[in-house]
């Protein structure tokens, strides 16, 4: 082989690194981008020695491993972020001393003391009126914000599901274009694979997948429970709908390429934006809209009760002093019965700040599951045909079918409904039943004593119920916030890891621009000693 072919060889390995090199330093900032190396080799066209160099190939510099490792410690990021940014907004709310419920539950029972020592006084009674209704709108205005937290999460659901689908369509068409690249080239399409492995990355944000290369060049993705988002160039859409359970949550359904739906546990979405959404509403806004109602019932229908047994300045006796809600029955949208069900409050000290589902059985009693504690129970109609369910009063109607599911929240809404019933402040009922004059404060006094009882769950006082719900959202908010903690750490070492491997960096570029550029002019050097030699050895001819 010839000295030109030979340096021309050269030339051309040097300009592809020059250009890859290029590629690289012009890069060093885009997201996703991989550092690519020249490959060369000794050309293998030529006979014995001086046979020059080949371009093998543009090598991507990526750690399959590493990136799949990152990408479930971001997802998992995501969804305490997620979670945590939800959870914020609760605890400042829960936890404003100023503004809190605990100082107007202190003001209300301070108005029933004052009542105490002068219970015919028109001020006395116009302050407790006054407290109450504060009270009651505070209570009224926690649970509209949960309320409303509830339906901004549905609607961040909605926009996260076509943000996954949308990235899923994406990398479907990127497997396809790939394959035709390889095909077509015979070289690895690098920018395509950057692009497809930064769009599995942007998924992971969203939602936790598996990824599994197949054929050797295209991804398929799926959810955790092995079903796919993306095979080949096909790709399955997710759709946000309704609950079965409870039509006020918007839960995730997976549809196939026929285009027919099936609901998806939420335990089959953990990581991810979406599954950050999920847990948060499921863990921490179910539960503290049901405690929060827990305490409202409880004081509202004690409250009721012992005001109930006294008399008011007009010697009659007392009526309900607060309006509250009623539980909450759904019947599941798939029974095939007809059966319905009624709700009343029983006895206010056995509610539970759980959800409970009730099935149908043929003999006809009901299987109850504390989706709480997970603890399942039978249950069958008394006498009057009703059921007992923690402290909630339960009436069967219809005919349900085996199998029919009712979903009870004994306090979800209750605090949505908690108001002051009188209007009219003789109608407070502070003397005892058995009469004692306008000051008669026997009532009042039994009243004020309703603070220093555990009546909230059986277990608390008011005040301790309100207590139990700021913490636990507090301990939840800190638990977060230490596993997000971890997480980012996690998350930072790994990149670390990848960049070693993928990332660019200048200082090496730059090297290697000056190192391939010495390269060029070696080459360049050669084919001018062949040139030179040539016409040397045509000057001897003439």
């Amino acid at each position: 082989m010839s000295l030109f072919s030979i340096g021309l060889s050269g030339l051309s390995a040097a300009q592809n690194a020059l250009s890859t090199t290029s590629n690289n330093i012009s890069n060093v900032y885009t997201d996703g981008y991989s550092r690519q190396l020249t490959l060369l080799g000794q050309n293998s066209s030529g006979v014995g020695a001086g046979a020059g160099v080949s371009v093998d190939g543009i090598q991507r510099q990526y750690n399959s491993y590493i990136s799949s490792q990152l990408n479930q410690v971001n997802s998992r990021q995501s969804a305490l972020e997620t979670y945590q940014s939800q959870i914020n907004q609760i605890d400042d709310l829960l936890a404003d001393s100023d503004s809190g419920l605990t100082t107007l539950m202190q003001g209300f029972f301070s108005s029933v003391e004052d009542l105490t020592g002068a219970p015919a006084d028109a001020a006395a009674r116009e302050g407790l009126l006054g407290s109450s209704n504060s009270m009651a709108a505070q209570f009224r205005a926690y649970d509209g914000y949960l309320s409303d937290m509830r339906e901004g999460i549905n609607g961040q659901i909605g926009d996260v599901v076509t943000q996954v689908n949308n990235l899923s369509d994406q990398i479907s068409n990127l497997n396809k274009q790939v394959t035709l690249a390889r095909a077509r080239s015979g070289e690895e399409p690098n920018a395509l694979l950057d692009q497809r492995d930064k769009l599995v990355s942007d998924l992971g944000e969203l939602v936790d997948v598996n990824v599994q290369v197949q054929d050797g060049s295209t991804y398929q993705v799926s959810l955790s429970n092995g079903m796919p988002l993306v095979a080949g160039n096909q790709s399955f859409d997710l759709v946000a709908v309704k609950s079965s359970d409870d039509p006020s949550s918007t839960t995730i359904a997976y549809q196939d390429g026929a285009g027919s739906r099936s609901p998806l546990k939420e335990s089959v979405i953990q990581g991810g934006e979406l599954g950050g959404l999920m847990s948060f509403r499921s863990e921490t806004l179910d539960s503290a809209q049901n405690q929060l109602g827990q305490l409202a019932v409880t004081l509202a229908g004690s409250f009721n009760k012992q005001h109930e047994a006294g008399l008011d300045l007009n010697g009659d006796p007392g009526e309900a002093f607060f309006d509250i809600g009623s539980p909450t029955v759904i019947s599941r949208s798939t029974n095939t019965g007809s059966g319905s069900m009624s709700a009343e409050y029983g006895d206010v000290s056995e509610l539970t700040a759980d959800d409970y589902r009730l099935t149908y059985q043929a003999d006809g009693s009901y299987s109850v599951e504390n989706l709480g504690s997970g603890e399942i129970s039978t249950i069958s109609p008394d006498g009057d045909g009703n059921l007992s369910v923690a402290g909630v009063t339960l009436t069967p109607g219809g005919s349900p079918a085996e199998g029919d599911v009712f979903m009870l929240q004994p306090t979800r809404h209750a605090a949505a409904g908690f108001d002051v019933a009188l209007s009219d402040t003789s109608e407070i009922a502070a003397a005892a039943a058995d009469g004692g004059g306008s000051g008669d404060n026997r009532n009042a006094l039994a009243l004020l004593d309703l603070q220093n009882q555990k009546l909230v769950g059986g277990s608390a006082t008011f005040s301790g119920g309100y207590a139990s719900l700021v913490s636990d959202v507090g301990n939840r908010t800190a638990i977060t916030q230490a596993n997000l903690t971890t997480q980012e750490g996690l998350s930072d070492q790994l990149y670390a890891y990848q960049q070693a491997d993928s990332g660019v960096n200048l200082d090496e570029e730059y090297a290697n621009l000056l190192q391939f550029q010495q390269y060029f002019s070696a080459n360049a050097k050669v084919i001018e000693a062949g040139s030179t030699i040539m016409d040397t050895i045509l000057g001897l001819r003439s």
